[in-house]
């Protein structure tokens, strides 16, 4: 199952078979590559062109143009859905915010400390959970400002584990 994010609208996404189901109906449409990027699509008797423009996998954008109007699709699969479920949603700061602990656990392992800097994606921490050993990383760009935890220490949910 997806999530998909086009312009402000969310739709649920879910693949049976060969058959795209979107919000729980069955989509039957017909599409062909034209081109490198370019596909011709038909739907419910209508043609439309889509153009891919442009795909960021980092952070699951695309962006089409369907009858060269530009819409930007923002994909999220199952793990993005749980991520964000579980408050590890990382991808809308560029700048480093507190880290807080996902779920209860056990620091395992400290990556950093007070004033180092950090780039978006550097790991921070590994909390032990359910057996599971999860790498923490950074939310964004930042400094250090402080560690509230150490090695050995458990955590609550939501606890603040890293201050930038």
């Amino acid at each position: 199952m997806y999530s998909v994010s086009i312009d402000k609208s969310v739709i649920k996404v879910e693949k049976s078979g060969d058959t795209l189901v979107v919000n729980e109906e069955s989509l039957l449409w017909d599409i062909t590559k034209t081109g490198e990027r370019l596909y011709h699509v038909i739907y419910e008797d209508q043609s439309f062109n889509l153009e891919v423009v442009s795909i960021d996998s980092t952070e699951k954008i695309l962006k089409l143009k369907l009858n060269n109007k530009l819409a930007e699709i923002k994909l999220q699969d199952k793990f993005d859905l749980l991520l964000e479920k579980l408050g590890m949603n990382t991808a809308a700061a560029n700048h480093a915010k507190d880290i807080k602990a996902p779920m209860p656990g056990l620091i395992f392992d400290l990556k950093v400390k007070e004033g180092d800097e950090v780039k978006k994606g550097d790991p921070v921490l590994i909390l032990e959970a359910m057996k599971m050993e999860n790498i923490i990383k950074a939310p964004g760009d930042g400094v250090v400002k402080s560690i509230k935890i150490k090695k050995g220490d458990s955590v609550e949910k939501n606890q603040v584990l890293i201050q930038f």
